[in-house]
């Protein structure tokens, strides 16, 4: 019987099963798409449609393996931050706040200046001051409140848990715990509100990676498979954030390492060797599956508003009769980005489908700007298009140059990246530095879920996981390197300068109310 392990990630876009062997080769995936909506002013994700979504990438991987696999290992990664309510009888209170919602600024800003550390409005605590002090008739119900990753754990397990990665984007922890002090003065702040729960009382406890996290049960293994094939009794890993997983896909989990996540959001996570000098609102201190801190830029808005594009570009094939599958439309359009001019000829997009923290907006709308003296050519649309993917990402990372804030090793992963080459290059110019992609790229977080998953199952005693990841799995990674070009960094700092001057027409456009 081969041994084989299961992470599962539910992204921003696609729910995603990848199984892996005891060498750590992937012998099976299976994913389903699924897209947020923006409900009564919120962004969420029915519950139903989560769970239609995980049978089904489960399914596609079940189906695809023989009778002689055997499932040994389980994990749940998913979107971080965010808030799911429930009540005493398990019942959901109030739809899925996700990541996306930037309604909770009031509430972000007094956290911060209470805690003395920055409490990003995605937060499931900005999440749940929010509703407290804006007194929702749910609020008084609250038994737990969950993360998407920590949810499907414990309707899977039973167990109340959440791994560490996870757990601080939810709320600050110290000592690898939930910070006391900030604890005490959360619950001290809503006492008027005559509330009779304590913040310790909803919160899941925290696991780190390879630490006991519960098993499936048989209700659990009902709700992803109806084979049979998942079996009760089969171990989970702690539940992670997308950011964690991210990580160990990478293998960037020690001090000095970091990488890029590029999605329907883009992120850069930075493994610190030393703590910055101060708070910043643009910076999250995260942490690695292990506990380790880690420097976060987190920006709402990546290759969404291109994504939607490209569907406009498939919409004109299948008008004129042109039959490309959408790999062939990708690469057709990406690599002509390639032609464009390096600052994008005049060409300016400022691809806000929601709002965005680093630049200080609570909503997005999505603006294409040119001058009439020339420029706008398809080439250079679809490479200010790539470039504002990544744009207000590199304004963050400004402020961690400025801490020489040190990276040895900067690793990119995610959808930016599903052409060969293009947004690693252009990814190289925006950081001015070399950026790596590793041939597991494509997998991304869910690979890093079954590679923890494999941590818990089959590490030795007093195996860390970065031996474990060095020594068992990353011996002989190959990795395709891109260093950035002198025009290319240059042309995007023109850009770049463009891009912040265009943001004042972005607030102009979201005080018109396009909506």
């Amino acid at each position: 019987m081969v041994k084989t392990f299961m992470g599962i990630e539910i992204g921003s876009t696609l729910i995603k099963a990848v199984l892996i062997d005891e060498a750590h080769t992937v012998v099976a995936q299976g994913s389903h798409a699924w897209e947020s909506v923006l409900a009564n002013g919120v962004w969420t994700y029915p519950l139903d449609e989560l769970w239609a979504g995980l049978r089904d990438a489960v399914g596609q991987v079940l189906s695809s393996t023989d009778t002689f696999v055997s499932v040994d290992g389980l994990g749940i990664s998913g979107m971080m931050h965010g808030y799911l309510p429930f009540g005493a009888q398990g019942n959901l209170l109030t739809p899925f706040r996700t990541w996306r919602n930037t309604f909770t600024g009031k509430a972000s800003q007094e956290l911060t200046a209470m805690f003395g550390r920055n409490i990003p409005k995605r937060w499931s605590i900005s999440h749940l001051y929010h509703a407290v002090s804006a007194e929702e008739e749910h609020v008084r119900s609250i038994r737990r409140i969950h993360t998407l990753a920590g949810y499907v754990h414990h309707r899977l397990t039973g167990e109340f848990v959440t791994g560490i990665g996870d757990a601080i984007g939810m709320f600050p922890l110290d000592a690898e715990q939930y910070s006391v002090r900030c604890m005490d003065e959360f619950n001290n702040l809503v006492e008027q509100y005559r509330i009779a729960w304590k913040l310790q009382d909803i919160l899941p406890g925290i696991r780190k990676a390879g630490e006991y996290a519960g098993v499936l049960t048989e209700e659990g293994a009902r709700l992803l498979d109806s084979t049979g094939k998942l079996k009760a009794g089969t171990p989970l890993a702690p539940p992670e954030g997308d950011a964690g997983t991210g990580m160990v896909s990478t293998n960037s989990i020690g001090p000095r390492t970091g990488n890029v996540s590029a999605g329907a959001s883009i992120d850069s996570m930075m493994v610190l060797d030393k703590p910055l000098t101060r708070a910043y609102p643009e910076i999250d201190i995260v942490a690695t599956p292990t506990g380790k801190p880690v420097a976060m830029v987190h920006c709402n808005n990546c290759t969404a508003e291109l994504n939607a594009w490209i569907k406009i570009y498939r919409e004109f094939c299948d008008l004129i009769g042109a039959r490309l599958d959408d790999n062939t439309l990708y690469a057709k359009l990406y690599w002509e980005s390639l032609n464009g001019d390096p600052d994008c000829g005049g060409v300016t997009v400022i691809g806000y489908q929601a709002g965005e923290q680093v630049t200080d907006f609570e909503s997005g709308c999505p603006l294409v700007l040119h001058s009439p003296a020339g420029g706008f050519t398809l080439a250079n649309f679809l490479r200010a298009h790539l470039y504002s993917a990544v744009a207000s990402l590199a304004i963050g990372i400004r402020i961690l140059k400025r801490e020489s804030v040190a990276i040895d090793r900067l690793t990119g992963y995610g959808e930016l990246f599903r052409i060969p080459k293009v947004g690693q290059q252009f990814l190289a110019d925006a950081m001015n530095a070399p950026v790596a992609v590793m041939e597991t790229a494509a997998e991304g977080g869910a690979y890093g879920m079954a590679l923890l998953t494999a941590y818990r199952v089959n590490r030795s005693n007093g195996e860390t996981l970065e031996s474990y990841l060095d020594n068992r799995v990353f011996t002989d990674a190959r990795r395709a390197v891109l260093v950035p070009s002198t025009e290319g960094a240059r042309g995007f700092q023109a850009y770049l300068k463009r891009f912040e001057k265009a943001l004042n027409v972005e607030r102009t456009a979201i005080g018109a109310d396009f909506s």
